[in-house]
């Protein structure tokens, strides 16, 4: 039987969604673990772990007052404006008692570039809305003292039951095109992998900025491609979307912030978690 470990209460915002919900199954056997879910759902409503919570009218401080997590981690998603106000509550709370947060931001800090793929320590710019949200979460962040935060920026994520993997199913299943681009150059990783890397972080204290994608690049067509042969089916439909006559990346690899070996991945071995 686990022990709990008691040092720790987690909160995790955003614990009913893909991401959230898969790091929450993967602590909450060692942490006193807790979560807010928005839609309302018989399971967390059971659940007495988990709290209900609306980005866009509920007050985020109210929610870490009732739990008082060590450690917060923001998986949340919905309105970008509302999610800006709930980071500025957890900030407060943050400055107040001397929490940690793992935030899990995106590639998409980075889409402004398309030549080559980025680093920790390269400077963020985006062209995209979700990108210029998730950066200005980071810089609030970043002004807090660097062992209070961790910032997580992770690629395109999959898993059996992703909201990708159901899209491409749905697609086939109806016989409808399924998007590719085939310019756009990438890294990814899966569910399983990010709960992994992320319950290291948090029982080893690391902070800073981590890139939790593959250690290889791939081309978002042939992924795709090798996810539908994984599925069995032949002859899909494939709608090919040109961005730019060149290649671009869309990529955050590691190079400052190595995780051990057994936390690294290749693209193959998130294809294998996919096997259906």
């Amino acid at each position: 039987m686990k022990k709990i470990n008691s040092k720790h209460r987690i909160l995790i915002f955003g614990a009913s969604g893909f991401i959230g919900n898969a790091i929450y199954k993967e602590l909450c056997g060692y942490y006193k673990t807790f979560g807010t879910y928005r839609t309302p759902n018989r399971e967390f409503e059971k659940n007495q772990q988990f709290i209900h919570y609306d980005v866009e009218s509920d007050d985020a401080f109210e929610i870490l007052q009732i739990v008082k997590p060590t450690i917060i981690i923001s998986a949340l998603r919905g309105d970008f404006s509302a999610q800006v106000m709930a980071h500025t509550h957890m900030l407060e709370y943050m400055k107040l008692y001397k929490t940690r947060m793992l935030f899990l931001s995106s590639a998409n800090v980075f889409d402004a570039y398309s030549k080559y793929p980025s680093y920790e320590t390269d400077k963020t710019l985006s062209n995209s809305v979700y990108g210029h949200f998730k950066i200005k979460i980071e810089n609030m962040l970043m002004r807090l003292p660097k062992k209070q935060v961790a910032i997580l920026r992770l690629p395109m994520v999959f898993g059996k039951h992703s909201p990708r993997i159901e899209e491409i199913k749905t697609h086939l299943k109806e016989k409808e095109p399924i998007e590719v681009f085939p310019n756009l150059i990438m890294n990814v990783t899966s569910d399983y992998k990010v709960t992994q890397q992320v319950h290291y972080i948090i029982n080893r204290e690391k902070y800073g900025v981590y890139h939790l994608g593959s250690q290889d690049l791939v081309h978002h067509e042939t992924f795709i491609e090798e996810i539908i042969e994984s599925l069995g089916v032949k002859n899909a439909i494939l709608k090919r979307v040109y961005t730019t006559n060149d290649d671009r990346y869309l990529a955050v690899l590691p190079k400052e912030h190595l995780l051990p070996k057994h936390l690294q991945l290749q693209s193959k071995e998130t294809l294998k978690e996919l096997e259906f």
